[in-house]
């Protein structure tokens, strides 16, 4: 969100730009306030007397001066956010010995566009009967989208003291305001804007609120989370290591957004990530918490039971639902409503079931808690079921996935079209079978196995598991390593059983997992922090100098914090502990360079390219796992 300003708390967020106005621009850094999938607010621009102002520094505005003539007046403009919606307040403030009388204006609009008509695509969706309206009200305005007798948006507009309103068109308005200042005098404007989910019930008087008490709250609600014990400072004498845990303490407790769990509760889970994956997320959600475990477990004990209530119940071609899966994302748009986009819940994952199930294991073996793993055994039991029948243990001997059309083309971490590629380049055909799930589901097996021989008290599921678990891995030695790589493994098996044979970092989640024996583990950890695949600030998706290769591609040579942490933790495991410690190295001091938070995804360059490491220009920030990597790599290292 490079030269933004930008507000997230409890699913709702803005992007301002530094001023803290919105223009409404399309593409990869969206311009609004966002609910549910939904800009609320597309247009939002600040002028005194028909001119735009100019920024000081952060909140302060002026109009245009000079040294001999400056400007006479000054804006301090203070803008908060929580739930609710954004509440702002401007306090004009006379510079000068006479009185001035100002025009203060605010143009408003709402497109109420669904995300994914934001994210450059490039299609055209068709919306019959869609009507928005524009009109005023008592101290304001409602904004208002309405398509056919199923969904209704609405943003109400409410000010102190009520402005003089224009509607331009049904959806942009002005909101005006004649102030008058006496010298050295200042006079106050407060603004809210409240987004309204279809749905959600219309209150009689909005309200307009103090963008400081909004403020107040929400650093309460946030500092509760980042301050409480275990806290990353007291078990790391490196600074750089303790301030990067610290932001991205501070950022998850910005992305928790509220979900349902199964008996309607609110549970908090992290949202993978601003601005387009604030969202439970199966992955996203299921790595962060398990990165996060050690020092914030809620955040385990909330994803578990939110993504059981959304677990696959039956068969769905339209989003790849089938039974026990656990889900890959849950949006609210109108675009997933009306099913012109497949991901109201949609189910194109590979990995977020076994995930589900080696969280729900570390979370009972580091807290002692077993009331979790009891609660969820049913949906533990059905997720393991789901790996043997429609996730392909039983017919392929892997776990496996075919492209979607209508989705996700690949449906492992690397989910880009043309991410799972071979070595000159062309994307693998399903069942595909990615190296990286089969040590998730070798895992989940044995992490499964434990509980419910432990907790279940079932010795013969148990021994099943556990067999099927060497039948995994005994497959995996004798199918996956490539005997012209010196064993290290494909990334992928495709439809026809080939070695989808470009090096890439997946092999680095091998080691995460322990599928790999003893010896190809070491001799796949040193691989990795060889010159192509470790960039000095961390180890590529793709090794460089193979023909697909870009470093400024999303997965095929760019540079993912939550990838390193997997890497370092399995390197931890193996016993590599100066390659874990090179790793974290590089990646402590790539986040401080980005104040101490790391991005979604930085760009394959090296160090010899470079002194910083080069931004990718789509990255994501804040962003999930990427917040929650610094405190894996303090568990892994130790450092």
């Amino acid at each position: 969100m490079n030269g933004r300003h930008l507000l997230v708390h409890q699913g709702v967020f803005a992007a301002l730009d530094a001023s803290g106005d919105v223009h409404g621009t399309n593409g990869t850094s969206p311009d609004g306030l966002f609910a549910r999938d939904t800009r609320h607010l597309s247009l939002w621009r600040l002028t005194v007397d028909d001119e735009p102002l100019t920024l000081l520094s952060p909140g302060v505005l002026t109009p245009a001066g000079t040294r001999d003539h400056p400007p006479g007046y000054a804006v301090f403009r203070y803008q908060a956010l929580d739930a609710s919606g954004l509440a702002e307040r401007v306090r004009l403030v006379n510079h000068g010995g006479e009185p001035l009388t100002l025009r203060v204006q605010y143009l408003a609009g709402a497109d109420f566009a669904d995300q994914f008509e934001l994210r450059s695509d490039n299609r055209d969706y068709d919306k019959p009967d869609a009507h928005r309206s524009c009109q005023t009200r008592a101290a304001g305005l409602e904004f208002s989208y309405r398509r056919g007798d199923e969904w209704l948006a609405r943003t109400f507009v409410t000010t102190h003291p009520a402005p003089r309103t224009v509607l331009h068109d049904d959806s942009r308005a002005s909101l005006d305001w004649t102030v008058h200042l006496p010298a050295h005098g200042s006079t106050a404007l407060t603004l809210s804007v409240r987004p309204l989910s279809p749905g959600a019930a219309t209150p009689d008087s909005p309200g307009v609120r103090s963008p400081s008490s909004v403020a107040a709250a929400v650093t309460a609600d946030a500092e509760a989370f980042t301050a409480a014990a275990p806290h990353p400072r007291d078990l790391t004498d490196w600074d750089d290591l303790a301030r990067a845990c610290e932001q991205g303490l501070a950022d998850l407790a910005d992305l928790r957004v509220p979900v349902p769990g199964p008996a309607g509760e609110l549970l908090r889970v992290p949202g993978a990530g601003v601005p387009w994956f604030l969202t439970l997320f199966g992955r996203d959600s299921l790595l962060t918490s398990f990165f996060a475990l050690p020092y914030r477990p809620e955040l385990a004990a909330a994803t578990l039971p939110a993504l059981a209530a959304v677990q696959g119940a039956g068969y769905d071609a339209s989003r790849l639902e089938q039974p026990g899966k656990i889900v890959h994302e849950v949006r609210h748009g109108e675009l997933s409503h009306f099913g012109q986009v497949p991901y109201r819940r949609y189910y194109g994952t590979v990995d977020a079931t076994p995930l589900f199930l080696v969280l729900l294991h570390e979370y009972t073996a580091l807290t002692g808690d077993d009331s979790l793993a009891r609660a969820l055994e049913p949906n533990a039991r059905a997720a393991v079921d789901w790996m043997f029948v429609d996730g392909g243990l039983d017919e392929h001997g892997y776990l496996v996935y075919r492209p979607d059309g209508a989705g996700l083309v690949n449906q492992c971490w690397k989910d880009s079209a043309g991410g799972i590629c071979f070595r000159d380049g062309t994307q693998a055909e399903g069942p595909i079978a990615v190296c990286e799930a089969q040590g998730y589901a070798f895992d989940a097996l044995r992490r499964t196995a434990h509980l419910a021989a432990r907790v279940w008290c079932d010795e013969p599921y148990s021994q099943r598991l556990t067999a099927a678990a060497d039948r995994l891995r005994a497959g995996f030695h004798r199918d996956f390593p490539m005997p012209a790589q010196e064993g290290f493994p494909a990334l992928a098996l495709d439809g026809r059983r080939r070695p989808v044979d470009v090096l890439a970092s997946n092999a680095g989640h091998l080691l995460w997992s322990g599928i790999l024996d003893a010896e190809l583990g070491a001799r796949v950890g040193r691989r990795l922090l060889q010159p192509d695949f470790f960039s000095g600030w961390g180890v590529r998706t793709l090794a460089a100098g193979q023909r697909p290769y870009h470093p400024l591609s999303y997965h095929r040579g760019s540079i993912w914090p939550h990838d390193n942490a997997v890497v370092v933790s399995g390197l931890a495991r193996y016993g590599l502990r100066e390659e874990a410690a090179r790793v974290t190295r590089g990646l402590v001091e790539a986040a401080a360079r980005h104040d101490y938070r790391l991005p979604e995804v930085m760009a394959g360059h090296s160090r010899d390219d470079h002194p910083d490491p080069v931004p990718y220009p789509h990255s994501c920030s804040p962003q999930a796992w990427a917040a929650a990597t610094p405190l894996a790599l303090l568990t892994a290292t130790g450092l």
